[in-house]
């Protein structure tokens, strides 16, 4: 009898011992890495081929580099985005991340575009493409200004930033160009002005359109339309609103093309090149 509940003993040990052992194998493997590491353990030599081969960084650089200059963006920017994965501290991560800024902004994914730009000041604050970079921010959002009838953040933000880039970098390639668009971008700012001044006669409500021309011409003195603007304030003093022909006093008025308040010629040399390229 005390032989046959020792066996039983063993029996029952030698089982609870092996179910532990599977336990501790099973916890093991997961924390290798799950399903793709416990495969690769009991694969043979055979499926040796069918593993994930992780591309250098200098492979993955070289690649991307390639895509973008034949303005595959797409492409490029995934293999960008892989060396910020997984090599964030090597020494393409910083081209990397300026290149897949790049690729976003001729994507027209702006927003993104303007993220990795401004990681890429904070990070690399002394690098020699800081221009480049607070240029293409002003740009990100310069080429989001929409029509006058919408919402100026657009163009507030590209004058914002292209004043802090002509502030930090008064000498820089970008310069007059920078100039040239806080122009453009403020007789846009203008025009949405004078857009709500229009809204305002349509409606006959006289009084906030002579308050709105005030404040026009009160703060754009040298744009564009301040002219018109002042003799059609005018009209409005004298109690003479314009009426069937309100449609001559306003005309088309877009965001100008930056190109009409540019000093210097070496602009067609400008740059949408990076210095790290």
């Amino acid at each position: 009898m005390m032989m046959s509940r020792f066996s039983q003993f063993i029996r029952h040990s030698s089982f609870a011992h092996c179910a532990l052992n599977l336990v501790l194998l099973s916890a093991l493997l997961f924390s290798l890495g799950g399903c793709a590491q416990v495969k690769s353990l009991f694969s043979s030599n055979d499926d040796e081929d069918e593993q994930e081969i992780r591309l250098s960084a200098q492979t993955l650089a070289g690649k991307g580099i390639d895509e973008y200059s034949n303005a595959r963006y797409y492409k490029a920017r995934k293999y960008f985005d892989q060396i910020l994965d997984y090599y964030p501290f090597s020494p393409e991560a910083m081209l990397a991340q300026l290149k897949a800024a790049d690729s976003n902004y001729y994507m027209e994914n702006y927003q993104e575009a303007l993220m990795l730009y401004h990681e890429f000041e904070e990070r690399y604050p002394t690098n020699e493409a800081i221009p480049y970079v607070m240029y293409h921010i002003a740009m990100s959002h310069y080429q989001q200004i929409d029509r006058i009838d919408r919402d100026t953040n657009g163009a507030e933000n590209a004058i914002r930033e292209f004043s802090k880039l002509l502030r930090a970098f008064p000498n820089s390639p970008y310069s007059n160009e920078a100039k040239a668009r806080i122009r453009a971008a403020n007789e846009f700012m203008v025009n949405h002005e004078y857009f709500v001044v229009e809204f305002y006669l349509r409606t006959e409500k006289y009084e906030e359109a002579l308050t709105r021309l005030q404040y026009l011409v009160s703060t754009y003195p040298d744009a564009s339309i301040t002219p018109k603007a002042r003799q059609l304030l005018e009209r409005l003093e004298a109690g003479d609103p314009p009426g069937f022909n309100l449609s001559a006093w306003f005309k088309d008025t877009l965001l100008p093309d930056w190109t009409l308040f540019s000093d210097e010629e070496q602009d067609k040399a400008l740059k949408d090149e990076s210095p790290q390229q």
